[in-house]
């Protein structure tokens, strides 16, 4: 039997952030995240960038003792609820890790830390086409966001 676990990343650690960079490029050469891997920017970046950034927390799944998927949230702020909100910005679980329920064991931690974070809730995107990806949120309780029963759509405008 595997032994699974989920754990807090501890971002002010050099190595956990450079974890978090092979994870999450990991994740973006996976066909539901784009498929070509981090650019080398983002790769040189990432990790520097995590340490710094006041608004983040991340969530690291392991199998056997081994990383294999991870959670990034960002928190931001609801002026409707006048709370907190975390947006769980990437979620992964690679290949060697799937299908034994750490995608479910990571949405449970970033929920656990949201709510001890005081969040009002927790948002994400996900692809139209992530089937796996859009059982899994609905059967944690996500739905369409929206207001006055429209639904909103993600934009974006890049810098």
């Amino acid at each position: 039997m595997s032994a699974l676990r989920v754990r807090a990343a501890r971002l002010a650690d050099p190595a956990e952030r450079e974890l978090l960079v092979r994870l999450t490029d990991g994740y973006a050469r996976d066909p539901m995240g784009g498929g070509d891997g981090l650019s080398s920017h983002a790769r040189q970046q990432l990790a520097d960038a995590l340490g710094r950034h006041p608004g983040l927390f991340a969530v690291i799944a392991e199998l056997d003792g081994e990383p294999v998927g991870h959670a990034l949230c960002v928190l931001g702020f609801s002026s409707f609820y006048a709370a907190p909100v975390c947006n769980l910005h990437d979620l992964s679980v690679l290949a060697a890790g799937r299908g034994k329920g750490l995608g479910r064991l990571l949405m449970q931690a970033v929920e656990a830390a949201a709510r001890e974070r005081g969040c009002a809730k927790v948002t994400l995107e996900v692809r139209e086409d992530n089937h796996v990806g859009l059982g899994l949120y609905q059967s944690e309780g996500f739905a369409n966001s929206g207001l006055g029963g429209t639904r909103y759509l993600m934009m974006e405008k890049p810098l």
